[in-house]
């Protein structure tokens, strides 16, 4: 049965943040909202809603180990993973718009986010000073971007890759509603699944959280990314990982800290959280326009990855080891 709520989650949650953010969109478009701001707000959160309810809903179940292993998890899985198979598809260039500022931002974030964790425990004044950061970061970027035309265009092209709900206002109204509430049931039972599956191991709830977890609330970022990079758009595949991960790890944990305070485990200290700011360093270069990673570079992500996944299974004993 715990297989069954894992796979039956990550199922739901995809088919609900797909409901979700065409519906969100689509209602978006029909009160003129701007491409920028519908890029920016509508998108990014759509595509980060499973891993803020899963997150919200293992701190809440009493799983903390879970929900910081999802946002560690999911970080690298956005660079390894997501980066590793857009490349894969199209050679990637750096954003139009990109510049040495995102990589500060996103290293600084990183870092803060680091550095609190590194006391043990995400505490509620560490989860304000979190979501505070993410603020910023949001007024900082809308303020930059409105004034920058080669970053409105690529937020344009982003959300017209989108195809619209063809429905009146109530109906697409009603999509959206479907799409959140689908989003928390899946988010509720890849949970159940994954708390069942540690407890039946004998492994912590934050290796689950790190791998099985966070590949799961990480699917949504990937397909977009994919569909971006099939279309030749890899530039766009770069912010979306940028701005998810400074999501996760400032709104997300900030969010959920303010909860439920996230106690943090050695572990994750000493191996995890440096992999996480390891991953992150990989994508400085691109942001700069130094490095323009194709085929190989992207093998080479995914292999990072697959062997970051079996090492921590392994580890865990999941794979017959330590």
């Amino acid at each position: 049965m715990m297989y069954v709520q894992l796979i039956g989650g990550i199922v739901v949650l995809l088919a609900a943040a797909e409901i979700f953010i065409r519906g969100a969109v689509s209602l978006a478009k029909i009160l003129n909202i701007s491409p920028l701001v519908i890029g920016m707000t509508v998108v990014a959160v759509g595509t980060s809603a499973p891993e803020l309810v899963v997150t919200l809903n293992a701190s809440l179940s009493g799983a903390p180990g879970l929900a910081l292993g999802n946002i560690i998890g999911s970080n690298i899985a956005n660079v390894l993973l997501i980066l590793g198979v857009s490349c894969l598809l199209s050679p990637m260039r750096s954003p139009d718009s990109a510049n040495s500022r995102d990589g500060f931002v996103l290293m600084a974030g990183t870092a803060m986010f680091a550095v609190l964790c590194a006391q043990g425990q995400l505490s509620l004044w560490s989860g304000g000073a979190l979501f505070v950061a993410f603020l910023g970061f949001l007024v900082s970027t809308y303020r930059t971007e409105s004034q920058d035309k080669e970053a409105t265009a690529e937020h344009i092209l982003e959300v017209e890759g989108m195809s619209p709900i063809a429905a009146p206002m109530w109906a697409i109204g009603l999509s959206v509603l479907v799409g959140l509430a689908g989003i928390v049931w899946g988010a509720d039972l890849l949970v159940e699944g994954g708390i069942d599956i540690a407890r039946a191991f004998g492994v912590s709830e934050e290796v689950i959280g790190l791998t099985v977890i966070a590949l799961g609330t990480s699917l949504p970022e990937l397909a977009a990314s994919v569909v971006a990079a099939y279309r030749g758009h890899s530039d766009i595949a770069v912010g979306n990982v940028v701005g998810s991960n400074l999501f996760n790890i400032l709104g997300i944990a900030g969010v959920a800290a303010m909860v439920a305070p996230l106690p943090v485990s050695s572990a994750i200290l000493s191996f995890d959280m440096w992999v996480m700011l390891g991953a992150t360093a990989l994508v400085l270069p691109i942001l700069a326009g130094r490095w323009h990673p194709g085929r190989m570079s992207g093998a080479f992500f995914l292999a990072l990855y697959i062997g970051y996944i079996g090492f921590s299974g392994y580890s865990a004993g999941l794979f017959g080891g330590a």
